[in-house]
């Protein structure tokens, strides 16, 4: 034992002494170019400060991974972490479970009554962020398709929305309807339009598997935003469309601040018939065909699923979601351009599938809330967000791979009641 802590402080030194050599230059040196003392300045501080910190993450991280190894080959948790583990059996309790529920449901309620406009800004981009993670869930968690061009069909939504404003406006005056009126209609086409795109992106590429599939994906989600940036005559370019309505409450029309509260009531209720619709699926039998694909394709074929059913399903029903999604930031925002569905936007709907776990419903969730809040409450190291946020998804790949709340996968279980078996049948018909 004691030779073990000799060795792993012998490499934690050796790695803090190459880390500082490495970093010397950068750290330490100072090149003064301004006032009469004109020359380098060696920081020390800065040295000694890298060694230490350098020491200390050392060990750590090799701590971290032999945990890691000797905790694979116990017999795994198959809810995930402890403290998971821990709430769902309190949440198992109804004495625990109806009073938490309650409240939690007057805390959504009451959320934009008592926070304020910016507070409730925040929280429905993080509501949107949840719609889109639930409908991507579904073609990645569920399905096992890697797809990386998801913010097409959010862009499909939003710009419907616009355009059936920009193209109807004058028609809807005519008639002496409210403007915002668009968006209840919007609201069902926008999402019917992504989902027609879905089953248009899949038709082509049935056959194809991986990452071969992940870079159609990819391709699409390009070729989409570059399509919106270029067709001036029809979506108005890089500027987008300004002015588009916010919704309609049976013709009252709203300040700013109702229509925040407004919209943020109608994303609850939007989350919530998502959450129900995506456990309705996945205990269907559809939702049972997509699991067998994602495990293991070939095979799932030959017990005689349809392949190219499943995938035009995850694909259209997870596009229909991220078409309502963006008629939601349309009418959030007012305007729309293509600025707003870059492969980041992808690659961040991606990040609260796979942060949170995937397949996993509240994982889901709670990677949405993670990915939107944090940054907005950590603008005081807005510098370094960008660095927390890929260090937090690298530990997380290493050693949460399964993300932060595991999908618990459903098992059935025998067991004996004690009860004697029927006897057996006697030649002639005798009992």
């Amino acid at each position: 034992m004691k030779s073990y802590w000799i060795n792993e402080i012998k490499k934690s030194f050796f790695t803090s002494l190459w880390f500082m050599l490495l970093t010397f230059p950068m750290v330490v040196m100072r090149v003064n170019t301004i006032g009469s003392e004109n020359g380098t300045v060696y920081r020390w501080n800065n040295f000694y400060i890298v060694g230490i910190g350098a020491f200390f993450l050392s060990w750590l991280w090799r701590y971290l991974l032999e945990r890691k190894e000797h905790g694979g080959k116990r017999k795994e948790n198959v809810s995930g972490l402890p403290w998971v583990t821990r709430g769902r059996e309190l949440l198992g309790q109804p004495k625990i479970r109806y009073p938490m529920l309650a409240v939690f449901i007057m805390f959504v309620v009451l959320y934009p009554l008592v926070f304020s406009m910016y507070q409730t800004n925040i929280m429905i981009s993080a509501l949107i962020y949840v719609m889109l993670g639930l409908g991507l869930n579904i073609v990645v968690g569920l399905g096992g398709i890697l797809h990386l061009g998801y913010a097409a069909f959010y862009a499909v939504g939003a710009y419907t929305y616009a355009l059936i404003f920009r193209f109807t406006n004058e028609y809807f005056m005519a008639m002496g309807w409210n403007n915002e009126a668009m968006f209840w209609i919007a609201l069902p086409i926008a999402g019917g339009v992504s989902a027609l795109f879905g089953i248009i992106l899949t038709l082509p590429v049935l056959r194809l598997r991986g990452d071969y599939l992940a870079i159609v994906t990819l391709s699409f989600g390009e070729i989409t935003r570059m399509i919106l940036q270029n067709w001036d005559k029809v979506t108005l370019g890089p500027s987008g469309i300004p002015n588009v309505p916010r919704p309609w409450f049976f013709g009252i029309r709203m300040t700013p601040v109702i229509a925040t509260k407004y919209i943020y009531y109608i994303l609850i209720g939007l989350v919530v018939l998502t959450i129900f619709v995506v456990r309705r699926l996945e205990n269907s039998r559809l939702g049972r065909a997509w699991e067998a694909m994602r495990e293991d394709e070939i095979a799932s074929q030959a017990m005689g699923i349809n392949i190219s059913r499943a995938k035009l399903t995850t694909f259209a029903l997870g596009a229909l979601w991220a078409g309502f999604a963006g008629v939601l930031l349309a009418a959030k925002t007012t305007v729309v351009n293509p600025n707003s569905f870059t492969i980041w936007e992808s690659v961040i709907v991606l990040c609260v599938v796979v942060l949170g776990g995937m397949g996993s419903i509240p994982g889901v969730i709670l990677g949405a809330l993670i990915i939107v809040l944090l940054p907005e409450y950590l603008r005081a190291f807005s510098q370094f967000r960008m660095l927390i946020f890929g260090l937090a998804l690298v530990l997380m790949m290493i050693f949460r791979p399964s993300g932060i709340i595991k999908k618990v996968r459903k098992k059935y279980e025998f067991h004996d009641t004690g009860e004697q078996p029927l006897p057996k049948a006697k030649a002639g018909g005798e009992a």
